[in-house]
């Protein structure tokens, strides 16, 4: 498996980091194929966007990884804290928010259009994750349950990679859920532009991977601001960026 090459592929990317071991990036709406309210590299197929845009969509991320778009691995995100621990690609799609694996050339695949995308790593250990956390998942502990799962298959040193995400400037949210949200993770406590209750999502994922003992990097980006992301709080008919990580090959 050969890294991104930044003359191929190289534009998918908002973020890639091409280790020895481990790739991992997240993608952002430029260098696809897609059309109109999905324009241009829209990756999820749960929305109304034309399924053939959508699998060449696919299949230029497979190509910028190196690997087959079978390879590729997505799931069925449904905003809790499930996590399916993979050993060789699955029939279906698993009904989770979070994949780990050990097995070099699966590439874990997470979709986001505002929530925060993880992307988690012990490359010694040949262990890697990828969470979808949104709200729902930061309080029902979707970090804690990724990295739980990761450590049981081996992993030890974990550094992990936290994506773009709406940031805590433009996810005004009801002072209840707010109430509700902040007891669980006080870190996530934000104030909106206008001065109203909000949620740092990322913030509060950021303070679970540290309470996990788990090295963090954030790549900075809030997806509502910036058109070079997907975002459903700005335009609710919209398409999906990833997170992507994949054990290479010839590691």
């Amino acid at each position: 498996m050969s890294p991104p090459d930044p003359g191929a592929g190289s534009e998918l990317f908002a973020w890639v980091d091409a280790g020895p071991a481990v790739i991992r990036g997240f993608t952002q709406r430029a260098g696809g194929v897609s059309e109109g309210a999905y324009a241009s590299l829209n990756l999820g197929s749960r929305v109304a966007d034309d399924p053939a845009a959508v699998a060449g969509n696919r299949a230029a991320l497979a190509s910028a990884l190196g690997i087959g778009v079978d390879r590729l691995v997505f799931v069925h995100q449904v905003h809790g804290n499930g996590v399916a621990v993979l050993d060789a690609l699955p029939r279906v799609e698993p009904e989770a928010d979070a994949l780990v694996t050990t097995r070099p050339g699966l590439a874990l695949v997470v979709l986001a259009a505002d929530c925060v995308p993880v992307l988690l790593a012990d490359p010694a250990a040949g262990v890697i994750g990828a969470a979808h956390v949104g709200r729902p998942g930061m309080v029902a502990g979707t970090v804690a349950a990724v990295v739980a799962a990761m450590r049981e298959a081996g992993a030890d040193a974990i550094d992990a990679a936290v994506g773009p995400a709406v940031c805590g400037a433009c996810y005004e949210v009801p002072q209840a859920m707010y109430d509700a949200a902040t007891a669980v993770v006080p870190q996530a406590r934000a104030v909106s532009a206008t001065g109203t209750p909000a949620l740092d999502i990322a913030a509060g994922v950021l303070a679970q991977l540290s309470a996990a003992g788990v090295r963090a990097q954030h790549v900075l980006g809030c997806t509502r601001e910036s058109e070079n992301f997907f975002s459903y709080r700005r335009d609710p008919r919209t398409g999906r960026h990833a997170g992507v990580i994949v054990i290479r090959e010839d590691a």
